[in-house]
């Protein structure tokens, strides 16, 4: 098989994986104490903990503390819900449906408009009541950057928060501009189960998980030392490989475009994650490829909106129809994608797809 689908998870990294190992049993049973326990094997615990949140921390801005949760939809659910009541929140209309639907649970959400490029600018109003906005940094569907720094300053011209969904970012390339940052491990090679809300220092949360107060007193629950190792390992080389795998990455993606000559690309070329290729083309049928090539793992949307029968509200977003949307599909690949894979899966793939019109 041939995995391409880097924005729905990331394959775990071996140094990860190795991290891991310690805090599941280690030396002679000793690794698997509670970070939160007063004696020796909870003390051991709680320093991998330290250590881990030092990694993870390094590659957010500084004047920064990092909240440990369970994911990044946890995280994201924590700066909306905890950043207080009344008031609107806006999100823009590629947004992540962990703030979209969060935003309209919580309050009174308004939608920013995209454009056919697929990103958010500031030429736009919010409303006078804004009190938080909440602008991605990179898309996970067609991989677009957004202008996170412009939001961060209109949100303060707007007496607002600003909270920005860096989960397809974070490892990949600088996150700044922000009041609250939220990231998750498996998207950048670490385990599944644990992510993070950066806080920028002197902004206030109300806990919404209650309970022993753990996490600064704003996230109640027992770390997983393990999980949490994960995470730091994967930050770590990704900090350390972050212009290496840049690298690798644009080469697949110039001869991915090549491979896919005829195709139309979802989203600006230029402003762009480039490990994120979705493309589209007329009259293909989505389900009928996945099918026909069931040894390439590729996306039809995003993974979290799979098998719903919906188009993707983010390719609706940039002004596609229902039929364009459906006749779309995202290639995602990374560090440890090789480039003799890209070539044999877009090889099955366009052959597939000629097939149809046959």
């Amino acid at each position: 098989m041939i995995y391409l689908d880097y924005q729905a998870t990331t394959p775990l990294a071996p140094e990860a994986r190795d991290a891991m190992l310690r805090w599941l049993d280690g030396p002679e049973g000793t690794g698997f104490g509670n970070p939160h326990s007063s004696h020796r094997m909870g003390r051991m615990a709680a320093a991998a903990v330290e250590a881990a949140r030092e990694k993870v921390a390094a590659l957010f801005p500084p004047g920064g503390k990092v909240i440990f949760t369970g994911g990044a939809t946890e995280a994201l659910n924590l700066a909306i819900r905890g950043s207080g009541t009344g008031g609107s929140v806006s999100v823009s209309a590629i947004e992540h449906s962990a703030v979209g639907d969060t935003a309209a649970a919580a309050g009174k959400r308004h939608v920013l408009n995209v454009s056919k490029e697929g990103q958010c600018n500031t030429a736009q109003d919010v409303p006078d009541d804004v009190r938080l906005i909440a602008v991605m940094q990179v898309n996970n569907e067609i991989g677009t950057i957004q202008p996170t720094l412009d939001w961060h300053r209109k949100a303060k011209e707007n007496n607002a928060l600003f909270l920005v969904d860096a989960v397809q970012a974070y490892g990949k390339m600088e996150v700044t501009g922000a009041d609250m940052i939220a990231v998750s491990a498996h998207k950048f090679h670490g385990p599944k189960g644990v992510g993070a809300l950066w806080l920028r220092d002197g902004v206030e949360l109300t806990e919404q998980q209650t309970g022993g107060g753990q996490e600064h007193g704003l996230r109640s629950g027992t770390l997983s030392p393990a999980l949490i190792a994960g995470f730091g390992a994967a930050a770590a080389l990704a900090k350390e490989r972050m212009e290496e795998d840049a690298a690798h990455v644009e080469a697949l993606w110039h001869r991915a475009r090549d491979m896919f000559d005829g195709w139309e690309l979802n989203g600006s070329a230029d402003a762009r994650y480039r490990g994120n290729l979705n493309l589209r083309k007329d009259g293909l049928d989505v389900a009928r490829l996945m099918s026909d090539v069931r040894d390439v793992m590729f996306s039809a949307g995003s993974a979290c909106a799979s098998g719903s029968g919906r188009p993707s509200h983010v390719l609706k977003a940039i002004g596609l129809s229902d039929h364009q949307a459906k006749s779309s599909i995202r290639l995602g690949f990374g560090r440890y994608t090789s480039l003799e894979e890209l070539e044999l899966a877009a090889g099955k793939l366009i052959s597939a797809a000629k097939e149809q019109s046959v």
